[in-house]
């Protein structure tokens, strides 16, 4: 391991404990392990993002459109509470939105746009509070 002994370690965990003191040492090793497994995660996250098999993408199914003498004979069964649902709708296939990538990096207006809509949303909150 970068050929440190067992020597060179000890002496440096001396050297640690007369710098931070033996209050600070724990923490700090606690904060050095943390920081340690959350690079490894990143880095395997990014790895396996990098070796994933791309899908090739597939275009989206289009719905079928319904027939207007359909939507207005469902439209009066909905209010009833003994209704059954419609086959033909269970059996409509949903059209798959494309999947996102696994990570976007946050571009200069993106992040302009989500402090604009946080103030907004507290702002509002704000205004909710004092009426209240």
């Amino acid at each position: 391991m970068f050929g440190i002994g067992v020597p060179e370690l000890v002496l440096i965990l001396i050297i640690g404990l007369i710098v931070f003191g033996p209050g600070k040492l724990p923490e700090m090793g606690r904060t050095l392990g943390k920081g340690i497994r959350e690079f490894r995660k990143a880095s395997n996250a990014l790895s396996q993002a990098i070796n994933a098999p791309e899908n090739p993408p597939q275009p989206p199914a289009a719905p079928k459109p319904q027939p207007a003498e359909q939507n207005v004979t469902s439209a009066a069964a909905a209010p009833q509470s003994t209704a059954k649902p419609q086959p033909e709708a269970a059996k409509a296939p949903e059209a798959k939105a494309p999947e996102a990538p696994a990570y976007e990096a946050p571009t200069q207006e993106s992040v302009r746009q989500q402090i604009a809509e946080t103030k907004a949303k507290q702002e509002a909150a704000g205004k909710e509070n004092k009426s209240v």
